[in-house]
């Protein structure tokens, strides 16, 4: 059986760690590497929470890459209130015991995408897309060469949910995002409209924790807590677990609808940064490069996870 070889690029964070989960027991993928970015919490913080993580889950045989720790252009920004002051929720933080892997987390996914035949090594994208943004810069070949990239971001029917119309990984680094939707890769998004079909219901939590294992029980604590947060910043819905998606949609693709189009980024307006202009006609786009997450198999997704944490 073919493996996708998977790269996931990320800043743990609640639902990256939840999805961080999914891919390290996963008989599907083979995870190459995980690459950090700031951006929930700073760049030291996820990139120790991404070893921490990996150290649960018994895999240390994938290596962690630290890489950028603020945005192209803008001011770092966190999101702290919905992830903790450590960025996993209650989990009390510990030193990991295996550490950083050598090399810039930019240069370990150009390394690994050259060093492969094309369309082979896909990239899940958890939060901003500033390491993506930069290893275009350095090395442009890699957006022909890389395989699918997955990414978590944007915003459309849903609106946003870190200003009224952007998501928190586009509007914390729009320029990297701007740069990534312009360079011809093949990007599909899953935004709010999908991820917010996707939302850890009690049953469904208490499902994944009956799983038993240190990694379900890790998943678990991560959704608990973003259930409380949820119920207390936002009402009384069961909390979106957004990073799951790009990773479930690697794994098996069914369980998302997705739509042609064209993404646009807003980088000047700062009453709509981040904004994702999501153009589903093509006589007004002229061409649809990209594929928008329009519906999700929540329970599915859900089901996916316990058995991957098992």
């Amino acid at each position: 059986m073919t493996h996708q070889a998977l790269i996931i690029d990320c800043d743990p964070g609640v639902d990256d760690a939840v999805a961080l989960m999914l891919a390290f027991g996963s008989r599907d993928l083979d995870l190459l590497a995980v690459t950090t970015v700031g951006g929930n919490v700073p760049l030291v913080k996820t990139t120790r929470n991404a070893r921490m993580l990996r150290q649960i889950a018994g895999r240390e045989d994938v290596p962690v890459h630290a890489g950028a720790e603020r945005p192209l252009r803008r001011k770092p920004a966190g999101a702290g209130a919905f992830h903790g002051e450590e960025g996993l929720g209650s989990l009390e933080p510990f030193a990991p015991a295996k550490g950083v892997a050598d090399g810039h987390g930019v240069d370990a996914i150009i390394a690994a995408v050259m060093a492969r035949a094309p369309g082979t090594v896909a990239l899940a994208v958890l939060g901003p897309m500033t390491n993506l943004a930069l290893a275009l810069r350095r090395e442009p070949m890699i957006a022909k060469r890389l395989g699918p990239v997955a990414v978590m971001g944007g915003a459309r029917s849903e609106g946003g949910n870190i200003t009224p119309s952007a998501e928190f990984n586009i509007w914390a680094d729009p320029e990297a995002a701007d740069e990534v939707m312009r360079s011809g890769c093949a990007l599909t998004l899953f935004g709010l409209d999908a991820t917010h079909q996707v939302r850890a219901t009690d049953a469904r939590i208490a499902a994944i924790a009956a799983v038993g294992t240190p990694q379900a029980e890790t998943a678990a604590a991560m959704m608990r807590f973003s259930q409380a947060v949820e119920r207390r910043i936002v009402g009384p819905d069961a909390a979106p677990v957004h990073d799951v998606c790009p990773v479930a949609w690697l794994m098996q693709p069914a369980l998302f609808e997705l739509k042609p189009c064209r993404i646009a980024v807003e980088t000047v307006s700062e009453l709509t940064r981040g904004h994702t202009a999501v153009e589903f006609r093509e006589a007004s786009a002229g061409s649809l490069p990209h594929r928008w997450a329009a519906r999700a198999d929540a329970e599915a997704v859900f089901a996916l996870i316990a058995t991957s944490v098992g």
